[in-house]
């Protein structure tokens, strides 16, 4: 495979994208030109949402064709359109040969939680001063406690062990639920709208030997002294009245997957049931939390 590499300006991005569609590329990616820069833009956006741009200021869109003839087509036929005027063609380069596997389990070093709680792919070795581990592989369902929500939700629960009753609402690999069983929970609580999110819960239950119920979200019945929600602002304000009666008295709420603009919108969703407010904050991501 040949990897074509062009730059263009923010507003070209999405016609240079659709043309390279259209020419048979393989796939199109677009990254910041000045990522790990002073100049760095960070782009949030929720799925469901509009993006927030169609890139950035100085793109770099690289496009994978089957073969050095279509890349080198495709550069010649982009260089002759109107619309690459301000875009620049960086070169074409075979794509080398490589262990994927390898290459992506190399992507996924152990993460740290607090000095003591790590998270650890089955191909690594625990650090030696873990002494809490979950052993977790990326997979289909989110939560690998790379993301910043996944870390700031993990420590909460690492700081509050010895839950009795633990509901995980959306609860994708597993991992708030699995955390919250290595901590002491008694009776956990795992659900999402995904099966395949259910299916991956409990297999990685399973093989961090913990116990919980998993299910799809008809399974959260009843209260609980924590109920943890780890999914996107949008959801989580639709979400209110539902998260907010599975609460006993005296429980804790902890939402996140809520960026750090988007505070005020949470606080007033929640403001008929109860009092959020700002627990923790990581990378321009906010942990909420609230005791009912």
């Amino acid at each position: 495979m040949f990897e074509l590499r062009l730059m263009c300006p923010e507003d070209r991005v999405e016609n240079l994208s659709d043309a390279l569609d259209a020419l048979d590329a393989l796939s199109v990616s677009v990254e910041d030109a000045d990522a790990q820069t002073d100049a760095e833009q960070a782009l949030f956006g929720e799925p469901g949402m509009p993006p927030p741009k169609d890139g950035w200021q100085r793109s770099r869109v690289i496009a994978l064709f089957a073969d050095q003839a279509l890349a080198d087509d495709a550069a010649r036929l982009l260089q002759a359109q109107d619309f690459f005027a301000g875009c620049q063609v960086l070169g074409i380069a075979a794509v080398a040969d490589q262990d994927w596997v390898r290459l992506t389990q190399s992507q996924f070093a152990p993460v740290e939680i607090t000095p003591e709680f790590w998270i650890v792919p089955t191909w690594h070795e625990p650090p030696a001063q873990a002494k809490q581990v979950i052993r977790l592989d990326p997979g289909l369902a989110f939560g690998t406690g790379t993301h910043p929500t996944t870390r700031m939700c993990l420590r909460w629960v690492a700081g509050h062990p010895n839950q009795p009753e633990v509901l995980d609402y959306g609860c994708g690999s597993g991992i708030l639920a699995i955390g919250a069983a290595k901590f002491g929970a008694q009776h956990v609580v795992a659900v999402d709208i995904d099966e395949a999110a259910v299916q991956s819960t409990v297999l990685n239950a399973d093989a961090n030997g913990v116990q919980l119920l998993a299910g799809l979200p008809d399974k959260a019945d009843g209260h609980y002294t924590l109920v943890l929600a780890n999914i996107l602002a949008t959801p989580l304000k639709v979400l209110a009245p539902l998260l907010c009666a599975h609460v006993k008295a005296g429980g804790h709420l902890v939402l996140a997957g809520i960026l750090a603009r988007q505070a005020d919108e949470l606080i007033a969703a929640y403001s008929l049931y109860c009092k959020l407010s700002v627990a923790d904050e990581e990378d321009g991501w906010i942990l909420m939390t609230a005791t009912l």
